[in-house]
Formats: C-alpha cells, sequence, structure tokens
C-alpha cells in the first residue's frame, strides 16, 4: 500500500482495509460515533451463506439496504411500512443497478439470504421517521457523468432529488471503468456555505470500494487521493485501495479516484452532516475545475 502520512491525520484511521473492522457476520462496520471525529454516517456489509439470517436494529439511525452480490428478503419489524420486502439483487456491483430498500430510524431488520450474498447497510443519523420504500432497479436514476478517461456512471439510488424520503442519509453507487479518473475535479464538501451563488454543504462522506478481479481472477486495485482544504483541517492521503477497502472523508478536498487499468472500480457512497437541510453542494478544486470544460 502506497500512502503519504500526515501525523496529525493518520491514514491508519481513514484508510480501513478489506476485513479490518470485521464483526461477526459482518466484513465491514463503520458505526457513526464509534471512532473519534467520525460522527454522522456508517457503513456495514453483510456475508450471509446461502440459507442465512442477521437481526439488526437501526438505533438512531436510518438505513438504506443495497445488495452487493445476490439476493435478500429483509423484513421491517417497526414504523411506517413495514412488512416483508423481496429485493432482487445482482450477481456483482457491475452488473448494474440493483433493488434498494430504505428503512427509517428505530427499524428493526431481519436479512435473509436463500442463495447467500454480500449486502451493504448505508446509514446516518437521524431523528425524523419516514415510511419504509422500496426502490427498484428500474427505477434508479443512471447518469453518465464526466468525458473522456474522465467517464464514470453514477447510480443515483439514494441521492438529493432521486430519493428525498428521508432525514439526513445521502447514498449513490459510482463506476468508474478501467484506466479511467473519477471523483475529478477533486472537490469538498466541509464547511456550510449560504452564498446563493457558491453555497456548500457540511459532509461527511464514505467511499467503500469494490474492484474487479484481472481475467485470471487476480485482485484489482485503484488509488484514492484527500488532501486538505485549509490548515485547519489538516489530512492528506494518497492511498491503494483494493476490493472490500473503507477510506473514510471527515474532511478535505477528496479525489481523484483512478482504476487501475484493466480493472473496473466501484464505490459505494454515504454522506450525512449536521444541517437540518439535506443538501449536496460542493466546491470543486480552483486548480482543477477547468477540467469541466473538456467534457
Amino acid at each position: 500500500m502506497n500512502t503519504r502520512e500526515n501525523a496529525e491525520q493518520p491514514n491508519e484511521d481513514l484508510h480501513l482495509p478489506a476485513g479490518s473492522t470485521a464483526e461477526g457476520a459482518f466484513d465491514t462496520v463503520v458505526d457513526p460515533g464509534t471512532r473519534e471525529g467520525w460522527v454522522h454516517t456508517g457503513i456495514r456489509v453483510l456475508a450471509l451463506q446461502p440459507g442465512g439470517e442477521e437481526s439488526w436494529q437501526a438505533d438512531g439511525i436510518e438505513v438504506m439496504v443495497v445488495p452487493l452480490s445476490g439476493g435478500c428478503r429483509v423484513v421491517v419489524d417497526a414504523g411506517e411500512g413495514a412488512g416483508e420486502y423481496e429485493l432482487r439483487g445482482r450477481t456483482d456491483v457491475f452488473a448494474g443497478a440493483t433493488d434498494v430498500l430504505y428503512a427509517p430510524v428505530g427499524s428493526h431488520l431481519r436479512i435473509s439470504s436463500a442463495e447467500g450474498g454480500r449486502f451493504a447497510l448505508a446509514t446516518a443519523v437521524a431523528t425524523r421517521p419516514f415510511p419504509v420504500a422500496l426502490i427498484r432497479a428500474e427505477d434508479v436514476p443512471v447518469e453518465s457523468r464526466g468525458g473522456g478517461n474522465m467517464s464514470r456512471q453514477v447510480r443515483n439510488f439514494g441521492t438529493v432529488g432521486s430519493f428525498d424520503q428521508c432525514d439526513s442519509l445521502i447514498a449513490c453507487e459510482v463506476i468508474t471503468p478501467g484506466g479511467n479518473w473519477s471523483s475529478y475535479p477533486a472537490h469538498k464538501h466541509d464547511e456550510h456555505v449560504e452564498d446563493p451563488e457558491h453555497p456548500e454543504s457540511e459532509l461527511e462522506e464514505i467511499y467503500y470500494y469494490e474492484i474487479a478481479p484481472s481475467p485470471g481472477g487476480g485482485p484489482g486495485f485503484g488509488f484514492h487521493q484527500t488532501t486538505s482544504s485549509g490548515k485547519d483541517k489538516p489530512i492528506d492521503i494518497l492511498t491503494e485501495v483494493r476490493a472490500g477497502d473503507v477510506v473514510l472523508v471527515p474532511h478535505g478536498w477528496h479525489g481523484p479516484c483512478a482504476a487501475a487499468p484493466g480493472h473496473d472500480m466501484y464505490y459505494l457512497n454515504v454522506m450525512a452532516g449536521p444541517a437540518p437541510e439535506r443538501a449536496w453542494n460542493i466546491t470543486d478544486h480552483p486548480d482543477q475545475t477547468w477540467v469541466r470544460g473538456t467534457w
């Protein structure tokens, strides 16, 4: 792993390799409020064997269940719309969009899978309850972003304007073809700015990565960068990422992310912040915003 260290913001606190946070049936566990300086967002990745089942309580948080591979049945035992929901899932994250289930704060979930699979639980601190919602794959807005070797696909199942029946959670998937750059230009959303011409939202962000293997099955890789957006926000990361890795972005310019040639890159983004209004307003890095004019 290639990194650039910053003594005031250690990389090991922000780049979490696959398996390093595993607990029980969960391959990945990052919960809001359980690590220093991490307050609003979380992600869990549940791995179920064929016929497996796991129960989980969304205390103080709302959640979106996102199948990464395989399908599942989710029983929501509390809240408006409580009931049983079938998520058809997919073979893997590169196969296309998937059914997603939103469950509100305080929900109790039972997740089971006849065939087995892996299922992401994207979470955010919440106080207002909303109805349970099933978002079908065919209804997920899919956007092409960028241009040339900066092209990528964004699946906006939980972004502002695409799904707004929730309290604070913002989530989407990004597919970057091998050899392409993503999260470019680098951008930030680490302060609340009300300027009508250039508003900005204060949001934590999680990047959960999957990387396509080589034809022979060898592991794929890519790179993630986060840099400081001010003297009071020291951070400096350039790190190799592999399938199952998580990178936490508490603040700073994040991007570019680069997919190694031959290895398509997937990341699930999870965002939330302290503002009462759920919004996603960003500021481009001034040295890189010019690339938008080339698309």
